[in-house]
């Protein structure tokens, strides 16, 4: 039998893109990268962590700013190269900008304007306070 880890189809840097949604209402929060180990992880401890990319090292939600992602359910999509991961959100902050979702700025296609549409709920200053 094969390993759900050898389904999934990893990119050139063995990793998988993921999507995140909030579970209670199904929103967008998040997008990030996994690759095996932080999978792995993932489904043993119910939190998630994710593969940094700039900064080239694993991590976990929340690790810092103590906005931990509670993994619900997991999903692989039809063609087995991303992930859906439904989560709760710890204090209702996914953005290190200090907002609900990562994707809070919206694209006017009438004049291609940027328009942020979600308030900061918590200053990332005193989010991360004690981690500079």
């Amino acid at each position: 039998m094969r390993s759900y880890l050898d389904t999934i189809k990893w990119n050139n840097e063995g990793l998988v893109p993921v999507i995140v949604q909030e579970t209670a209402t199904n929103k967008v929060i998040m997008f990030a990268w996994m690759n095996r180990e932080t999978l792995e992880r993932s489904i043993q401890e119910r939190k998630a962590i994710y593969w940094s990319r700039s900064r080239k090292k694993v991590w976990m939600k929340g690790e810092e700013s103590g906005h931990i992602q509670y993994i619900d359910s997991i999903a692989l999509d039809c063609d087995q190269d991303s992930i859906l991961l439904k989560v709760r959100q710890e204090g209702g902050i996914a953005c290190h900008t200090g907002r609900e979702s990562c994707f809070y700025n919206n694209l006017e296609m009438n004049t291609g304007m940027l328009i942020e549409i979600e308030p900061v709920i918590k200053d990332p200053n005193e989010i991360y306070k004690d981690k500079k």
